[in-house]
């Protein structure tokens, strides 16, 4: 098990290395493969996969029940942070590179720009999660801790609304990830409707 979380910590830090050193290049050289504008395929980058990671917490679970492999789970945590740290880096991004540390430009932003609005309330209401993804906050929180968490799926629709709005004409994508988000909700709410209709069959 600790080779396998090393593997995944390995394949997980990879577009983050590979970035840091096509910024490296881009420095140098000015020409590290960022294209025409390097802020913002920076920003996209890191805004993708926090949304990847997302979406691939929210999937170990249907995962887990479709195969009985129950050491999936020990995986969920590390993506959630994954996704936390990838967020994290494309809102400092945005904030260093694209602001340009004009802080006081930050809460106009937030409110003049729709898909910053709902970016920024994607990453707050990670914070939270990220802060009591421990098992001693779990133990503390008792069954909030699993009201608390579910706010992930909020935390996804906002983060796809988000890159839907940022990318303006060409959809393609944000809709693939909101297709994706979709049939884990499917998945959710069908293995719901099954267990309670098993209850109620079993109670008659």
């Amino acid at each position: 098990m600790i080779a396998a979380k090393g593997i995944v910590h390995l394949l997980a830090l990879g577009p983050l290395a590979l970035l840091a050193w096509q910024i490296r290049q881009e420095w140098l050289t000015g020409s590290g493969g960022l294209g025409a504008d390097p802020v913002a395929e920076i920003e996209h980058r890191l805004g993708l996969w926090a949304l990847r990671f997302l979406l691939v917490t929210l999937a170990i679970t249907p995962l887990r029940q479709a195969t009985g492999q129950a050491v999936l789970l020990r995986f969920r945590r590390m993506m959630g942070l994954y996704a936390f740290v990838y967020a994290s880096l494309h809102l400092l991004a945005y904030l260093v590179l694209d602001l340009r540390g004009y802080w006081t430009q930050v809460f106009e932003e937030i409110v003049k720009r729709p898909y910053i609005t709902v970016g920024f309330l994607a990453w707050l209401m990670l914070v939270p999660l990220a802060v009591t993804s421990t098992r001693s906050a779990m133990r503390r929180l008792g069954r909030h801790w699993g009201r608390l968490h579910k706010a992930v799926y909020a935390i996804a629709v906002l983060a796809i609304l988000h890159f839907w709005w940022v990318v303006k004409s060409d959809i393609r994508e944000p809709m693939l990830y909101a297709l994706v988000l979709a049939a884990l909700l499917g998945w959710r709410l069908g293995r719901r409707l099954v267990l309670n209709a098993r209850r109620k069959a079993a109670a008659g």
